[in-house]
């Protein structure tokens, strides 16, 4: 058997609950799961997953101050006066990719 050594890591409680619910119903001890998951690290030489902001949602109307109203009605305004404009069918489609709406 090949050596090993530990890993302490602090996490939040409800998360590694989580994930040991999952890593339970893939039969894979949580232990062996860091281990693939420093292996993939040391061979991809890369964090093994996309790290990305996620896509920001829609703002309800109801949510924004008075200013807050304003200001994004000008960027709306500022972007047809700038030509930044895209047809009815375009806009319905990515807000169903996206949101689902």
């Amino acid at each position: 058997m090949a050596k090993t050594t530990n890993v302490y890591a602090r996490v939040e409680p409800d998360v590694k609950a989580q994930a040991e619910d999952v890593l339970n119903e893939l039969g894979i001890p949580m232990s062996n799961a860091i281990s693939m998951f420093l292996r993939q690290i040391t061979l991809t030489r890369s964090i093994p997953f996309e790290l990305k902001l996620p896509t920001p949602k829609p703002v309800a109307l109801e949510a924004l101050s008075g200013k807050e109203m304003k200001v994004e009605l000008q960027k709306g305004l500022d972007d047809i006066a700038a030509g930044r404009v895209y047809p009815m069918e375009e806009v319905h489609a990515e807000l169903k990719a996206e949101f689902g709406i």
